[in-house]
């Protein structure tokens, strides 16, 4: 099954990117998932905003994250409101996905902003992995080591 990775923004530091190019081509070798990784341009924040403004940012990025996502696929957002989980019960809800001939499983890594309303309602599970805040750059590498760890399950 195919696993995207949709998030918001560029990866800026070096280390970051390499890390990240070397888990995808490490999950891409395997033999159970491919790993796709998606990148959307986030907006820019001006120095002085409205709570208005901010939502304005939000949907426009929840557009973009909405226009990579098929009708058909299982999609699952990282959320602070999300529920818990470990590699087990990830690898049920993949696994899941598949046997209801879902197109794709997509996690979802919102901008610093987090995620707008119709990116979170279109989510068929909103996902936690820690009640601490993480850059969403570091968040990336971390989601990939997971579904890496997901090959020898």
């Amino acid at each position: 099954m195919e696993i995207k990775l949709i998030t918001v923004g560029k990866v800026k530091e070096e280390y970051y990117r390499e890390k990240i190019e070397e888990l995808k081509r490490n999950i891409n070798s395997g033999q159970v998932y491919k790993i796709n990784v998606i990148e959307v341009p986030d907006e820019s924040i001006p120095a002085k905003q409205s709570e208005a403004v901010l939502e304005g940012i939000k949907n426009k990025e929840g557009e973009k994250i909405l226009s990579k996502i098929e009708k058909n696929d299982y999609v699952v957002a990282l959320c602070i409101d999300g529920k818990p989980t470990d590699n087990k019960k990830l690898s049920a809800l993949i696994k899941g996905a598949q046997t209801d001939y879902k197109t794709s499983f997509v996690l979802i890594i919102g901008g610093s902003l987090g995620l707008s309303d119709e990116v979170i309602k279109r989510a068929d599970y909103k996902l936690s992995i820690s009640n601490m805040t993480f850059p969403h750059q570091l968040m990336r590498v971390v989601l990939l080591e997971i579904i890496k760890s997901l090959n020898y399950l």
